[in-house]
């Protein structure tokens, strides 16, 4: 009987969000065409119905940035509900063409207090948006810009959702891609084209993207590198700058003698097995 009321609720919430009515009503965008401005006054909230669109803000030099993505199914403005007489700190603009519900501030405040259910699906959201910025900023600081780049058509393709991935994510610019990962558009391009070697993505007008480009954020390299060894660099140095070293007689040595030489000098290695360096016994032994 529970799960039964609870899965009536959701479903009432969900009509809810599908219809106008008091203190909500129903826009369409075209794409390019903004929900809110930067400076705005912050005064309602969106819920995204159908299509796309992208949250960006711009600096005091013109520089701009862009926040997050948005696909259907999520809201944006929620920062009016924190400040109601605050103004907007980012831009969102459709992509494509977008269907949304308006809500007021008042209306939206008023929904959360009175419609548990409703309340629910908006704190999932929130706690969505919450771990997806999270995962945003360790992506920004801890990523090559080439795995920055394999998640966003990832996101755009909703790969991170249950439901079946849209492999046609909508038209982007390299540019965009380019600010959106912190990079040059070069760089994009020369990724994009490596991707599309890979068999990763294709595009020709559209891309398209293959479920074989989580590789290169799961397994944390290329394909094609899974093979290779990992390349040993010698490095030449002169003994006569080697200071206080005892057991390194030339840089030529061989890598066994030298893990023992080494390891010797920190008592880790048996004197019996280094009979072939006289200094190192008389180091070990004081």
């Amino acid at each position: 009987m529970v799960t039964v009321e609870k899965n009536t609720s959701i479903y009432y919430a969900a009509s809810f969000l599908s219809q106008a009515g008091l203190g909500k009503t129903v826009i369409e965008l075209k794409p390019k065409q903004a929900f809110f401005t930067q400076g705005d006054p912050a005064d309602s909230v969106f819920y995204l119905r159908t299509g796309r669109a992208r949250l960006t803000v711009v600096s005091q030099n013109g520089n701009e940035a862009t926040i997050t993505l948005l696909s259907a199914g999520d809201f944006v403005g929620e920062e009016s509900l924190a400040e109601v007489l605050g103004l907007r700190q980012a831009t969102a603009t459709a992509e494509v063409p977008c269907t949304a519900l308006k809500f007021k501030t008042e209306e939206m405040i008023r929904k959360l207090h009175d419609d548990p259910p409703f309340a629910d699906i908006f704190l999932k959201f929130l706690l969505a948006r919450s771990m997806r910025t999270q995962a945003d900023l360790i992506d920004q600081l801890f990523n090559s810009s080439e795995k920055r780049l394999a998640r966003i058509p990832l996101l755009m393709a909703e790969f991170d959702k249950a439901a079946e991935p849209e492999t046609f994510i909508p038209a982007v610019t390299q540019q965009t891609l380019a600010d959106m990962i912190g990079t040059t558009r070069s760089r994009v391009s020369f990724f994009m084209n490596r991707f599309r070697k890979l068999g990763f993505i294709d595009y020709n007008g559209r891309i398209q993207v293959h479920k074989s480009l989580l590789n290169v954020l799961l397994l944390d390299q290329l394909p094609e590198r899974n093979s290779e060894q990992p390349r040993i660099t010698i490095v030449k140095t002169d003994p006569s700058k080697l200071v206080g070293v005892t057991g390194l007689r030339t840089p030529t040595r061989s890598k066994t003698k030298r893990r023992l030489s080494e390891a010797s000098l920190v008592g880790l290695a048996p004197r019996d097995k280094i009979d072939d360096s006289p200094r190192l016994v008389r180091a070990n032994g004081g």
